[in-house]
């Protein structure tokens, strides 16, 4: 297989260069520059995104090289109907490419090299961050490469071989039962309580039940409609158990801004994810359990897990989490398998009583 490790120690780049901090920190400034990312702008006769025209700004600022080459793949992204967050991460990831090129003294992307993109890579680990970010980078510089060298803009030979970033694959955290009810029994303000349990009985990512409007709530057929996932565009039903349907009972009665959205921050805007995870971390402090260090993600995860211990069909499941790929949801059979558990411990029940018959002694005169 044409694959290769980056191998740190043969770069003439090797710690030669790490972006400057005024560089992260300016393009870590989008959300406050672009208050509204749907939106287009007009240059002319031609449509920019406002995500586009900041990163245009921020290469013109800087001095960078591929201003015009950078401009058309963002603006096709835009065109094929890309995310903000990703036209927004694209760009992010390609201005620090060209400062690392700038920096390393190579005045222009149409020379670019093999050595050279390895090189920002390595610098990208050196640097601490990790295998996750480094990974998605190389995607999104890969994806970059590869637009250009259609246009014949920059050398084949800077993808001739496949490079990759060997990530992590960790069990998902689920919270222990004992600890699910020790928060439950902490929690007493309605409004918190409601959402917890909403995402502890639905699966629901906190990003998409922080934009749930009073219309997408169903208490009579005990449902909640998601027609546009943010991070997949995947459209999903979700259902909501009995308690769950108690704790929103309760909240919409003392429920006061009649906003559209279920749970509100200030005017008729969303409770923003920093509110949600402050709440979250308060009812942990509550319960005790601040020092296990429990994320709003692994309600998620626990609602996965409670289900397949509950002999849910991973098919299933895997709609209720609004995976695209059923492999996402089997990273959570590992996790939890009672047919796995039962088959473990009736295998071992026969070896400890000593029913296993045979030898395993080797025929020295085989290889």
């Amino acid at each position: 297989m044409n694959t290769e490790y980056i191998s740190v120690e043969d770069s003439k780049y090797h710690r030669k260069y790490f972006p400057p901090e005024s560089v992260r920190t300016e393009i870590g400034q989008y959300n406050s520059v672009v208050k509204n990312p749907n939106t287009v702008e007009r240059s002319g006769n031609e449509p920019i995104n406002p995500l586009i025209a900041r990163t245009i700004q921020i290469m013109s600022d800087k001095g960078l090289c591929g201003i015009s080459h950078v401009r058309e793949y963002l603006l096709a992204k835009y065109r094929s109907n890309c995310r903000p967050n990703t036209i927004r991460n694209n760009g992010i990831t390609i201005i620090l490419f060209l400062s690392f090129l700038k920096n390393i003294g190579s005045k222009q992307l149409e020379t670019v090299t093999r050595d050279e993109f390895y090189a920002y890579i390595e610098d990208e680990q050196d640097r601490g961050s990790k295998p996750n970010t480094v990974n998605t980078r190389l995607r999104a510089l890969k994806a970059f490469f590869r637009f250009l060298i259609e246009r014949e803009v920059i050398s084949p030979d800077v993808l001739k071989r496949k490079i990759y970033v060997k990530v992590p694959d960790p069990l998902p955290r689920a919270i222990d039962p004992d600890d699910v009810g020790k928060l439950l029994a902490a929690i007493k303000k309605p409004r918190d309580r409601a959402m917890i349990l909403i995402l502890l009985r639905t699966g629901m990512r906190i990003g998409e039940l922080l934009n749930t409007t009073i219309k997408d709530l169903n208490l009579k057929e005990r449902r909640i409609e998601i027609f546009e996932a943010q991070k997949n565009q995947a459209g999903r039903v979700v259902h909501i158990s009995d308690d769950a349907c108690e704790a929103l009972r309760k909240w919409l009665k003392h429920r006061k801004q009649k906003g559209p959205y279920l749970f509100y921050g200030h005017g008729d805007s969303p409770l923003c994810y920093e509110a949600a995870r402050t709440i979250f971390n308060r009812c942990m402090e509550r319960s005790g359990l601040s020092h296990k260090g429990y994320t709003l993600h692994c309600l998620r995860h626990t609602f996965a897990s409670e289900l397949l211990n509950a002999s849910m069909r991973l098919e299933c499941l895997q709609q209720l989490l609004g995976h695209r790929s059923i492999e996402m949801t089997r990273r959570y059979a590992r996790l939890t398998d009672n047919t796995r558990k039962e088959e473990y411990f009736r295998a071992m029940a026969i070896i400890e009583n000593g029913g296993i018959n045979g030898h395993y002694r080797c025929d020295h005169q085989l290889p």
